[in-house]
């Protein structure tokens, strides 16, 4: 199996050198390039077709999440994981639904960097765990604020709700598997079931969907 094939866009000059070094130093991973703007992250993409981007979002020009778009427009096959400060949920859910695959904090890039390059180029999608929980928490509170699902509950059983919303708090399969005492292979059942019920395609659906309905219920 080759290398993971990743591509740098971040206007700092410095942190593409520390992130090329430590991607570098993967026997799995290689940097293919690197881009200082969005328009440039743009360009490589296309020329490049990278597995994965790893994508700042505040940059001169067109911004990350506008680059997300349109890479994820001409370039389906190549998956965007946001590297960013940015600590709000609304920058979280521009990037879903932008496209983007996965969002990781600077702040933490030490220790979620690599298993997140490596899960989305998996075609799943990571979240930030504390971050996703805020997204979940804001949802749930605007259901009990008089919020309306936009799918009936009846339609999904307490365990699929479950798992649904451990999924969408950025768990992966295992830890959801471990919570609620199941094989993994049974997550994934219900986890399939899910996306057949509710239509979608995907992980990265099956979250965006969890975070931008009040399915979910506070428990």
């Amino acid at each position: 199996m080759g290398r993971i094939r990743v591509l740098l866009v971040d206007d700092h000059a410095v942190l593409r050198a520390g992130l090329r070094m430590l991607i570098n130093a993967q026997p799995d991973m290689e940097v293919v390039g690197e881009a200082a703007s969005g328009e440039e992250g743009l360009r490589l993409a296309r020329e490049l077709q990278p597995d994965v981007v790893l994508m700042d979002i505040t940059m001169p020009g067109a911004g990350g999440i506008d680059a997300t778009a349109q890479i994820r427009r001409t370039c389906p096959r190549v998956r965007v994981l946001a590297l960013t400060m940015h600590d709000d949920p609304a920058y979280l859910r521009s990037v879903l639904a932008a496209g983007g695959s996965g969002y990781v904090l600077k702040r933490a890039a030490d220790t979620e960097l690599l298993s997140a390059i490596r899960i989305t180029h998996r075609g799943e999608t990571y979240l930030a765990p504390s971050l996703a929980g805020a997204v979940v928490q804001e949802v749930l509170g605007r259901k009990a604020r008089g919020g309306r699902g936009e799918v009936p509950g009846d339609s999904l059983s307490e365990r699929e709700r479950e798992v649904l919303c451990l999924i969408a708090q950025g768990h992966t399969n295992q830890q959801v598997a471990d919570r609620l005492c199941l094989s993994v292979k049974t997550v994934e059942t219900y986890r399939a079931r899910l996306m057949e019920k509710l239509g979608l395609k995907s992980r990265a659906d099956l979250v965006r969907y969890a975070l931008s309905t009040g399915l979910l219920r506070s428990r």
